[in-house]
């Protein structure tokens, strides 16, 4: 059974910077591709970034490009998130997630992590 853990949520004023990791156990984390979503009060889930297996291929979101780096330590079973010049509008409770990553698409999505609560003040 994949548990996925996420931490480093927190508050930040905006144009300041956070980092997220989160970290895979019960399988083989090379297994997976890897993401990042999130969900705004009152909206649907959205994706943000993925990595594949190997992690030398990721895709992002066209609002975040630039801005966020998706990033994995596959010797430390850990993915990451480095999230930089952040808006209030980046307040979202952000979601990892493994799965399946294809060039150009979302990752689609096996496992999901529980979530962490990021919060951007202006």
């Amino acid at each position: 059974q994949v548990q996925l853990v996420e931490s480093g949520g927190g508050m930040v004023q905006a144009g300041g910077s956070l980092k997220l990791s989160c970290v895979l156990s019960g399988r083989t984390f090379t297994s997976y591709g890897m993401g990042w979503f999130r969900q705004a009060p009152g909206k649907e889930r959205e994706f943000l970034a993925s990595v594949s297996c190997g992690g030398a291929n990721t895709f992002y979101r066209d609002d975040v490009q630039g801005r966020f780096v998706i990033s994995r330590d596959n010797a430390k079973s850990t993915l990451h998130l480095e999230m930089n010049r952040l808006r209030p509008s980046d307040t979202a409770v952000y979601y990892c997630a493994a799965g399946v990553y294809y060039a150009g698409r979302p990752l689609k999505v096996d496992y999901w992590g529980q979530g962490t609560q990021v919060t951007v003040s202006s």
